[in-house]
């Protein structure tokens, strides 16, 4: 794998690898052909040459968005991880405004992005699953697209499912770094709850408040659906 990721430690006796500059070449290019096929899905051809290029904005600006509140941290966790300024919020934004398949691929176009900013990868099952797969379960928002309270519903869905897969990350990969009184997959599951709880409540507190709300179901009227 020297071409595309050398084998490096992590400065705490960990080998992980090390993306090259062909490493990062190749994520991008496959990050550019998930955002440009997102444009392509559509409920018929009719719509789809209708809605792609809406569909295609609002879903490059979500995931613009949500990297840059990714950036913007209330608080940092001392193993990874962090309460951001409602990052997750805009990806689980375009499931529930384009349903499940463009939710899906948005979430995951998102991840491959958050790998090329800050990567720490020691095996191809972990970066899946930290990465591809948690970022990716945001999109499960899209499941409740056109149900009755299904911004709250579907968001909360997403959440869950990326700490499904960080808990599970953190079970299989990091149970080392448990302190030796708790058991890994309490550790896990605490640690990982801790941080997503904290922003997963602020942010349904802020899509509760009535002008929010409002904003939001109307920028959901004008992403086309």
């Amino acid at each position: 794998m020297s071409f595309f990721a050398n084998r490096v430690d992590d400065g705490y006796g960990t080998m992980i690898y090390e993306l090259t500059t062909a490493g990062y070449v190749a994520l991008f290019v496959v990050l550019l052909i998930l955002v440009a096929a997102i444009g392509l899905i559509g409920k018929s051809k009719k719509q789809r040459h209708a809605i792609k290029t809406k569909q295609l904005v609002f879903s490059a600006l979500a995931i613009a968005l949500g990297t840059v509140t990714s950036i913007l941290k209330l608080f940092d966790m001392p193993m990874g991880g962090s309460v951001t300024l409602f990052s997750m919020m805009f990806i689980c934004l375009i499931g529930y405004w384009y349903g499940l398949k463009v939710g899906l691929m948005t979430g995951v176009a998102y991840g491959l992005l958050q790998m090329l900013i800050d990567p720490y990868i020691m095996t191809l099952p972990q970066l899946l699953l930290d990465y591809v797969l948690a970022f990716g379960a945001l999109g499960f928002s899209g499941l409740f697209s056109n149900k009755k309270h299904g911004l709250v519903f579907g968001y909360l869905v997403g959440v869950f499912g990326r700490f499904v897969c960080s808990a599970l990350s953190g079970i299989i990969f990091f149970a080392s770094y448990a302190p030796e009184t708790m058991h890994p997959v309490v550790y896990s599951v605490l640690y990982n709850a801790s941080y997503m709880g904290a922003e997963a409540l602020l942010t349904v507190v802020l899509m509760s408040i009535p002008p929010v709300t409002k904003a939001l179901q109307y920028v959901k009227q004008m992403s086309g659906q």
